[in-house]
């Protein structure tokens, strides 16, 4: 009996190590920009000869930079409205109608999560291409809309399916329309997966790379592209500041998104 519960605590602490070096493995990067980040030294290396912020200085002199940083903010922020409208609506008509081709409608909006990034990248750019049509910042935009819109859709759907019809019913057995039932009680109880899923898409956006180097147009570039396009030139210990500015945007919003949730959820109870 000795022998079995040894062996099952040595096992429980292999897997505790184990799960600790996987942690470490995909961490250890980002704290290494983030620290790097702070090095005074023209070159981004170890060891550091001394603690200082003018990287991120010199970031808000680099003008490119600053393009890139609004292109984002402003395509991200596009995408996170249109995405939340279109996927509020869609996962209401999806969870609470019945219609013909139901199942087809949401195996196409769920697609694009799951297909590829590249794949989606190269046929948009292929169709446009035979459609004779430019690249310009609003087909980055639709491309954008495109790959975040799932999430949403499955976001408020999982929120949807937890809140029962008697509240709806009962709004509208009192005379309320159904407009003024989805405002007054469909949407404030949506409220918390609505919030979360504008932060998620908002970052999706934000962060992409993949789509974003396809669809862009000539001459614009976004934050990801526009580090990836630095790198081809030398690595700046500006990069790192840039890096550690884009783990704060695309770490810092999803856990700001969980907070307001769990709040929502439980100020709505």
């Amino acid at each position: 009996m000795n022998a079995v519960a040894e062996s099952r605590g040595l096992g429980w602490r292999l897997v505790q190590v184990f799960t600790v070096l996987v942690y470490v493995f995909m961490f250890a990067p980002i704290m290494v920009v983030v620290i790097l980040s702070f090095n005074d030294s023209q070159f981004g290396g170890f060891p550091m000869t001394g603690i200082s912020f003018r990287w991120y200085a010199k970031l808000m002199e680099n003008d490119a930079v600053l393009r890139a940083f609004q292109t984002s903010i402003i395509v991200a922020l596009i995408t996170a409205v249109i995405c939340s409208a279109l996927g509020v609506l869609g996962a209401l008509a999806l969870v609470r109608y019945e219609f013909p081709g139901k199942e087809w409608i949401n195996t196409i909006l769920i697609a694009p999560a799951l297909v590829p990034e590249t794949v989606l990248g190269v046929g948009l750019l292929l169709l446009m291409r035979w459609a004779e049509q430019p690249r310009t910042l609003w087909l980055l935009v639709l491309g954008h809309i495109m790959l975040a819109l799932p999430y949403v859709v499955l976001v408020v759907q999982a929120r949807l399916i937890g809140i029962k019809r008697v509240y709806e019913e009962a709004a509208l057995s009192l005379g309320a329309n159904r407009i003024q039932t989805f405002r007054e009680i469909t949407l404030p109880l949506l409220m918390p997966a609505v919030v979360a899923s504008l932060l998620l898409v908002f970052t999706i956006s934000f962060d992409n790379i993949t789509a974003s180097m396809f669809w862009r147009p000539s001459g614009v570039e976004t934050m990801p592209t526009q580090i990836l396009s630095m790198l081809k030139v030398s690595i700046s210990p500006e990069i790192n500041a840039l890096g550690t500015l884009m783990i704060i945007v695309t770490v810092g919003l999803p856990l700001i998104g969980g907070g307001l949730a769990r709040y929502l959820a439980r100020s709505g109870r």
